[in-house]
């Protein structure tokens, strides 16, 4: 399990709002700290890893656990 400066839960939003909040939450955490996110929807992983590529932030580690998905966005 990893250190996270910020948590987000987004448990419960249909897309896109994970990655809306996830790019609300991201502003508020300074370059380098990491930002945990969790969310049940089944579409973002592929949304926050691209969503991270075009960012230049860095998805670290991912885990999906009881229809929880949690993400570990590093931010760049």
């Amino acid at each position: 399990m990893m250190n996270a400066d910020k948590v987000l839960d987004a448990k419960g939003l249909a897309c896109p709002m994970p990655i809306v909040k996830t790019r609300k939450a991201i502003k508020e955490i300074d370059s380098g700290q990491i930002l945990e996110v969790q969310t049940t929807d089944k579409g973002a992983k592929s949304d926050l890893t691209a969503w991270a590529k075009s960012t230049g932030h860095e998805l670290l580690d991912s885990k999906e656990e009881s229809d929880v998905f949690t993400f570990w966005i590093k931010k760049g």
